[in-house]
Formats: C-alpha cells, structure tokens, sequence
C-alpha cells in the first residue's frame, strides 16, 4: 500500500513522545505543571499591539508576515506561556472564496456582499490555502523559527463551519441568527452545499497551517452554542464538524475543538472529535470534564471577565478551576473565551505565574 509522505510524518508525529508541556497535556500525558496559554492573548490589553495597530489596520497585520509573526511573540516574550498561537482571523479565508470582508472599527468585521440566496453559495470558491492565505503560512514558518530554540509550540487554528457561514450570511455579527437559522430551514439542500465547501476549505487551510510548522490546530465554534438547540446542532452542524476534524487525522498533530454556549449539548460536541474539548465558563470544569470523558484532554475555563477583577478574587476562580481538574493528566489551563482588551498586563503575568506556581512537580503533578 503506497503512504505518502505526509502520512509517514504524521505517524512519526503521533508516536514520538513530545516534551513541551501543552503538547504532553494535549496527549494526556503527565506534566511538570499545567500548561498555560489564552485566547487572544496577543492582542489590545498589551501596548506592543496598540503600537503596531496605530499604524496598521487588521488586516495589513493578518496579511504582512513579518508583522503576524512579531505579534505573535509579544505575548510570549512578556509571559511564561507555554504556547504561541499564530495571529490571525477566522474570517479571511472568506475572502478567498469571494466575500468582501472589512473590519470597521467600532462595529468589528463586516461581509460587505453576504449570502443571500442558493446562487451566491453555488458562486463561492474553494481555492487552495497556498492561493488565498500565504501571507498566515509564512508568518507560521517566521513564528516557529523564533519558538523553536525556545521549546514552545505554535497554535494554528481555523474557523467552523457553522461559525463561518453565520458570518458569511448574517453579514457581520448577530443576535438572534436570524438569516442564518432561515436559509438553514427553508434550503437544505443550499446548506449543505454551503458546509461542504467550508469544510473543503478550512480543511486544507488547517492542514497547511501544520504542514507550516503549527505544532496543534484549534478550530474555534463561537456561535453554533449561542444560536441552536441541540437537535438542530446534530442535524445542520455536528456532521460536517465531524468530516473537518476527521480531514486533519493526517497532520498528526493535536487538534483543540472549542466551543461556547454548548454546555446542553456538550457530549455531542464531543462526538465530532478532537484531542482535546476546549469549553467556556459557563459550566464547571470537573462536570464538563465528565461529560466529555476522562479519555480526552480539557481546556480552560476561568470566566475571562475575572481578570478585570482584584487579585483576591481572581484567585479564588483560578483556585477552583484547578481545583476542578483535580491534578489529572490532560487539563490546559485557559480562559473560557477571549481576553479582553481592558484586561491589566499585570493581572496576566500573575495568572501565568500563579497556575505554574501552584501545579508545579510537588503539588498537584508529583
């Protein structure tokens, strides 16, 4: 039987043992302590960023390599993180299939021409990665160089498909999913066209991410929790996460599927796969940890919100979610969503340090 080289390199990949800390909690393997890193964490709560925003706009940044890559290291060259993940944006690879995208400031990202019809799904393209996202892939490669030396990995992550096609149909953001939930109702046979191609799409762009040097993958759900019930979850979304995820077996490295909002359906999020289920704060961690099963790892899920808050109190949650892992191989310690952008430098440094200080070999991992 003929394997190509991409399988040998992902088989290799899956049975060397790794050694960086978030990799090993990705396998469930044990650690010197729990990993960290957070969402967003290069981004507008630090000045490095503000100053290179002043005189970029997002996507010059996302589309100039040199910049994605610096971006990408402030986070780590100012906290003892243990991973990077690529700056980036779900949405750019949108445009590639012929959706004119625009970050407007004050009211974020705007699809300037949406779906609104069968026709305009049947319009979209599904070109390659190599074609539409180089600028991402390079700033990958750029990134690694740097992390190598330093034994940290790099996150590369994607969209889902359910996340992408709301923006892609809404327009931008939305409340109520409205135009979404309708074209999903009233043309199935529309929506499924629509799923497959962003399926074909985000699966070669996260396969090029680890083919760049992405050490694990992360495919971001933001909205399918927030707009559907359980049985429309299973119906219109959970088949084509199951088909991205089962597309990325070949990179051999750890994939993340994170979700918000899911806590009804958690066990069926888990179903569509992945290495490790990244949930929000808005469940306990040792329940979720329970309904996932013990067989995967879990990331996050303090409340971003309590980084806003006083020492004492931030704390306490960290306390509890540690608490919650109880020790057990496979918990990534992260925030439950984004961090935002009022979030005091000195509240993250703290954060890192205390996770580390209090699951260091002799407390929770001896």
């Amino acid at each position: 039987m003929f394997t190509t080289p991409a399988a040998v390199a992902a088989s290799a990949a899956a049975t060397t043992e790794p050694t960086a800390p978030f990799l090993r909690a990705c396998r469930r393997l044990p650690t010197p302590h729990t990993p960290i890193w957070l969402m967003r964490q290069a981004g507008r709560y630090m000045a490095e960023y503000r100053a290179i925003r002043a005189e970029h706009s997002m996507l010059e940044v996302i589309q100039t390599p040199e910049l994605a890559a610096a971006v990408t290291l402030q986070p780590i060259d100012a906290f003892d993180l243990d991973a990077a993940i690529i700056f980036a944006d779900i949405l750019p690879p949108l445009m590639g299939m012929g959706l004119q995208l625009e970050f407007v400031k004050g009211e974020g990202p705007v699809i300037h021409n949406p779906i609104t019809r069968p026709y305009d799904i049947d319009m979209l393209a599904t070109p390659p990665a190599a074609e539409t996202m180089p600028a991402t892939l390079q700033a990958i490669k750029l990134a690694v160089a740097e992390l190598e030396p330093r034994g940290i990995p790099l996150i590369g992550f994607a969209g889902a498909p359910f996340t992408l096609a709301s923006y892609a149909i809404e327009g931008g953001s939305s409340r109520n999913y409205t135009q979404v939930k309708s074209l999903m109702y009233h043309e199935p046979a529309a929506w499924k066209r629509l799923m497959t191609k962003l399926v074909t799409v985000q699966g070669d762009y996260l396969r090029q991410q680890a083919a760049a040097g992405a050490a694990a993958l992360q495919i971001f759900d933001s909205w399918a929790g927030l707009a559907l019930s359980q049985a429309d979850y299973v119906r219109y979304v959970q088949p084509y996460n199951v088909a991205l995820l089962e597309m990325l077996r070949v990179t051999g490295v750890p994939v993340i599927n994170f979700s918000t909002g899911t806590a009804a359906y958690l066990p069926q999020v888990a179903a569509c796969g992945g290495d490790v289920i990244g949930v929000d704060w808005r469940m306990p961690l040792d329940w979720a940890w329970a309904q996932i099963g013990y067989d995967r790892a879990i990331q996050g899920n303090l409340d971003p919100v309590a980084l806003l808050g006083p020492w004492r109190e931030l704390r306490a949650r960290v306390d509890e979610v540690l608490r919650q892992a109880g020790g057990r191989p496979g918990h990534i310690f992260n925030l439950g969503h984004g961090i935002f952008p009022n979030t005091p430098v000195d509240n993250v440094r703290r954060l890192v340090d205390y996770v580390h200080e209090q699951t260091a070999v002799g407390g929770q991992h001896e």
